[in-house]
């Protein structure tokens, strides 16, 4: 899968909005879209450079990396905290953000039945559903 169906996959989950900014995309759960910017949360982003760290070396030609917010207690179940942060196609905590809940996988592709779920999952957090 690439960013762009990526993003349009994330779009298409009731009530999120997609915002953008320096090729990076972020799903917002904004259903009434009212939330000021300053309490938008994403639930899930798709990022393509290392304009916010380095540690995923996503400066690498079409490589990007999908993060999500889970509930922690999954995200402790289901991230390999032995993972290198620039395999491909491993879910792994996030490099700044695994201790809030936050898992990352770079390009999906094997592992996409898994991470579908963990999307679902991230959306249901942030519904509150």
């Amino acid at each position: 899968m690439d960013v762009d169906e990526l993003r349009d996959l994330l779009a298409a989950y009731p009530g999120t909005r997609m915002l953008e900014a320096n090729g990076d995309h972020f799903a917002v759960y904004d259903p009434d879209g009212t939330t000021p910017p300053e309490k938008q949360r994403p639930w899930a982003t798709i990022v393509t450079s290392n304009a916010y760290d380095d540690g995923s070396d996503l400066d690498r030609p079409g490589v990007y990396r999908l993060n999500l917010g889970l509930p922690k207690d999954l995200a402790g179940e289901v991230a390999d905290p032995d993972a290198e942060l620039t395999t491909l196609d491993v879910v792994m905590p996030h490099p700044d953000y695994g201790r809030l809940g936050f898992v990352c996988v770079l390009n999906p592709s094997s592992s996409w039945p898994r991470v579908q779920e963990l999307i679902d999952a991230a959306y249901a957090k942030a519904a509150g559903t």
